[in-house]
C-alpha cells in the first residue's frame, strides 16, 4: 500500500509562513506567551516587554495581520488576546522543537518553557509557559 502524500497548497503554504514569520521576532512571541490565557491592554503590554507603547503597537499589528490576536475597543483603550488556542499549541509546539528532549521527557504531555521565564499567576500558583517578566 503506498503512503498518501498530501497535495502542495500554495496559498496555505503562503499563510503559515506568514504566521511563523510574525512569530519569528521575540517581543511578538513573549506578546503571544503572554496574550495566549488573558487579555490585556497595550500599556500592560508593552510594560511586559519592556518597550514603547508605539513600538508594542507595530507588533501587534503585525500579530493580528497574521491572524494570531484579536482586540476589543473600551473606550479610549484597546485590548488584545490571543485568537484562539491554536495560538498556545503553536508557542508550544516551538519550545517543543527547540528543545527536543522536552518532547520525550514523559511529563505530562505539556510544553515548559525554560524555568528562567516562569512566573508566579496572580493566584499564587506557579504558572509555566509564560516567557513574559511580571513587574
Amino acid at each position: 500500500m503506498e503512503a498518501q502524500v498530501p497535495s502542495w497548497d500554495e496559498e496555505q503554504a503562503e499563510r503559515s509562513v506568514a504566521v511563523l514569520k510574525a512569530v519569528a521576532d521575540s517581543s511578538r512571541y513573549r506578546l503571544l506567551w503572554a496574550l495566549s490565557d488573558r487579555e490585556l491592554p497595550v500599556s500592560r503590554l508593552a510594560e511586559l516587554i519592556g518597550a514603547h507603547v508605539a513600538a508594542t503597537s507595530q507588533h501587534l499589528a503585525k500579530l493580528r495581520a497574521a491572524g494570531l490576536v484579536a482586540s476589543r475597543r473600551e473606550g479610549t483603550r484597546i485590548y488584545y488576546r490571543a485568537a484562539g488556542r491554536q495560538v498556545r499549541a503553536l508557542l508550544e509546539c516551538a519550545v517543543l522543537v527547540a528543545d527536543p528532549a522536552e518532547s520525550g521527557s514523559g511529563g505530562a504531555g505539556e510544553a515548559e518553557a525554560p524555568a528562567a521565564v516562569a512566573q508566579e499567576s496572580p493566584a499564587g500558583v506557579r504558572a509555566r509557559h509564560r516567557p513574559v517578566a511580571e513587574h
